[in-house]
């Protein structure tokens, strides 16, 4: 794995993306991302998570993130990455209306029996790639960036619109999770 993009200072403020192997769109459905909304708020309230904003597409995450004083980001998004595998893993295989699930299953586990770092299935890539915000100039770069991947990829035409992101916060609603808005 690459040392190019690790979290290196515990407190800093990251751009992170996580993306699922082979990019399987494993969060396309509501209920899909509702694991991620669920565990970010649990990791907010619990483990020390300042989440200032985010995205959930239907095979990436975007986070802009950091965490409280005594707590540490990496074992924060760890995890996160690690309760999220299993939630989702065992949403997909219980779902008797999931149409992919023989081929989604296949490739988790696949995956993890390619990883010597995981036991039986792999939902995530390794990693995070996390990129350091040293600058408010890079941080409304990343923050516009994040808030446009709905758009770019053509499900709104307008940021706010779309429910699994930060941006209905950062236009003055409310949205699914508290954040501390930079």
């Amino acid at each position: 794995m690459s040392t190019k993009y690790l979290i290196r200072d515990q407190q800093a403020t990251y751009f992170l993306t996580f993306t699922t192997v082979r990019w399987i769109d494993a969060l396309s459905r509501p209920y899909q991302k509702d694991v991620v909304i669920d565990s970010l708020a649990f990791c907010q309230k619990n483990k020390g998570l300042l989440l200032h904003a985010y995205v959930i597409m239907s095979n990436h995450v975007h986070l802009i993130a950091s965490a409280k004083e005594e707590y540490a980001l990496s074992a924060i998004i760890r995890d996160l990455k690690k309760h999220t595998s299993k939630q989702l893993y065992q949403l997909i295989d219980e779902d008797p209306r999931e149409s992919r699930k023989s081929w989604m299953k296949w490739l988790f586990q696949s995956a993890g029996q390619e990883n010597c770092n995981n036991r039986f299935i792999q939902v995530w890539q390794q990693g995070s790639h996390a990129i350091e915000l040293f600058s408010n100039e890079m941080l409304d770069q990343r923050l516009e960036y994040l808030h446009q991947n709905p758009v770019k990829a053509g499900l709104v035409y307008e940021a706010h619109h779309y429910i699994y992101s930060s941006a209905r916060d950062y236009a003055g609603m409310t949205g699914l999770l508290e954040l501390d808005l930079i």
